[in-house]
């Protein structure tokens, strides 16, 4: 394994790349891990939706939790730019080998490419005839919950989750080989999940799939009463606390 010095380069190299990516690369690997991500919710919606007793809820919860880090697998195994894992890009401006322009381009074009990729996935998963019953009525509930809660404890919720997110980011530079790899992701994405925090990419599949069966949820409460919230969240978690930490620990 790598130390975690050693991680610190990989990941001051890494934003180097992203950085200066092609816009339209950007795009393509933005809308991808938007899917991504977006089928990780999907499978955790159906995993909970039949549950009836607090056992069973506990249950299907830590299922749910289990297979949802299968998402971020495949957009760091298989390729694809994701805003809240990208926040490590911190590190490349702290060293400064990046701009802040090329930082605050390459967060923008990728949190738009993985908007768009999962409005439609969600929009597809709406027509697919998979959320008929426990399922439908689940993502409803979850869409409706997430739009609820008052706006200063989802920016708490997401800081929390991208502390754990871009940690599992980090973990995986550490392994030289695939195995490793897939359990560095999978723990701290399971325990954010279980935990209840909040996902800005992750929300833009489970509110819109909400909207679309027909959750009482305007685009006014998606886009400032959860989404606003939970990517400042996301951007103190992934993109101050960690980066601050080990930048300044290991550099």
């Amino acid at each position: 394994m790598n130390t975690p010095a050693e991680i610190l380069q990989i990941w001051i190299g890494n934003g180097i790349k992203k950085a200066n990516l092609p816009v339209f690369k950007m795009v393509l690997l933005g809308m991808a891990a938007g899917v991504y991500i977006g089928l990780g919710a999907h499978v955790f919606l159906l995993s909970t939706a039949a549950a009836e007793t607090v056992f069973e809820a506990g249950i299907a919860k830590l299922v749910g939790a289990a297979l949802f880090p299968v998402g971020l697998m495949l957009v760091v195994l298989c390729g694809g730019e994701l805003f809240t894992g990208n926040n490590l890009l911190a590190l490349a401006l702290l060293d400064k080998k990046i701009t802040p322009a090329q930082l605050l381009k390459s967060w923008v074009v990728v949190y738009l490419a993985n908007f768009f990729g999962s409005v439609v996935l969600a929009l597809l998963l709406a027509g697919s005839g998979l959320y008929g019953g426990a399922a439908g009525e689940r993502a409803i509930a979850v869409a409706t919950a997430k739009v609820s809660a008052p706006f200063l404890e989802m920016v708490i919720r997401g800081i929390w989750c991208n502390v754990l997110v871009v940690l599992a980011v980090w973990f995986q530079a550490g392994a030289k080989e695939m195995t490793g790899k897939i359990f560095a992701i999978w723990f701290p994405i399971m325990m954010f999940v279980f935990a209840g925090f909040e996902h800005s990419v992750a929300n833009m599949t489970y509110i819109p799939l909400g909207m679309f069966l027909g959750a009482e949820v305007s685009l006014g409460q998606f886009l400032i009463g959860n989404l606003l919230p939970v990517t400042i969240g996301n951007l103190i978690g992934g993109a101050v606390i960690i980066p601050g930490w080990y930048y300044f620990s290991y550099k």
